[in-house]
């Protein structure tokens, strides 16, 4: 069968991603599915049906927080990856503070990465946001002193990519948020980037929506 509207060959998609997960022999939680599917769907790669970690009750809590509320991505691309429908169906917005000519200055003084300046900067305009990594381990390290500092996020997606700092930032980061009893997903190992920290923001916008049938997007 030949597939042409966008919404058959995302359902199709679904579907084989589906059936090799049961290959596979891995069952994945109801609460769960919806993002690991949509992580696995951005990067045909299963190993995220494992390396992706959810604080209990992460999902309901990230999908409760965008009913009228706000992610901050750490790069402009995973920003323009994040649904604008979704995100107008429920009355929520989305920001990236990394360009912001007052990140640049603050981090130039301080002699520190615009990630880890763009995190106060957030924190400053939308403290109780979803924060979602893909990019800047330095990011995940200044979001888990903050927590520690006492800021409460409505959830911490961390999914940066790469070899310096990645593995060792998700471990810090979810140990942070399992203390302080904030909401956290995060891929754990070296895999992630800004497509999979906007595919996650996008199973929890259409898991609130009610969008996760694509045709229902159309």
């Amino acid at each position: 069968m030949e597939y042409t509207k966008p919404a058959d060959i995302e359902r199709e998609s679904m579907a084989i991603i589906a059936r090799e997960l049961a290959a596979r022999g891995i069952a994945l939680p109801e609460e769960t599915a919806a993002v690991v599917r949509r992580a696995i769907h951005t990067t045909a790669d299963f190993d995220y049906a494992e390396n992706l970690r959810f604080t209990a009750g992460a999902v309901g809590a990230g999908a409760a927080a965008l009913r009228g509320g706000v992610i901050v991505t750490d790069t402009n691309m995973a920003l323009a990856g994040v649904s604008r429908p979704a995100l107008r169906a429920l009355g929520a917005s989305a920001h990236c503070f990394m360009a912001e000519e007052e990140v640049v200055r603050r981090a130039r003084e301080r002699g520190v990465t615009r990630a880890a300046v763009s995190v106060d900067r957030a924190m400053e305009l939308h403290p109780g946001a979803v924060f979602a990594v893909g990019n800047a381990p330095t990011a995940l390290l200044r979001l888990a002193e903050r927590i520690e500092g006492g800021a409460r996020p409505a959830l911490v997606i961390g999914a940066p990519v790469g070899f310096v700092n990645v593995e060792e930032s998700k471990e810090r980061v979810w140990e942070a948020c399992g203390r302080c009893g904030v909401p956290a997903i995060v891929a754990f190992g070296r895999k992630g980037g800004s497509g999979v920290a906007a595919a996650i923001c996008n199973a929890l916008l259409y898991t609130a929506a009610g969008l996760l049938d694509p045709a229902a997007r159309e």
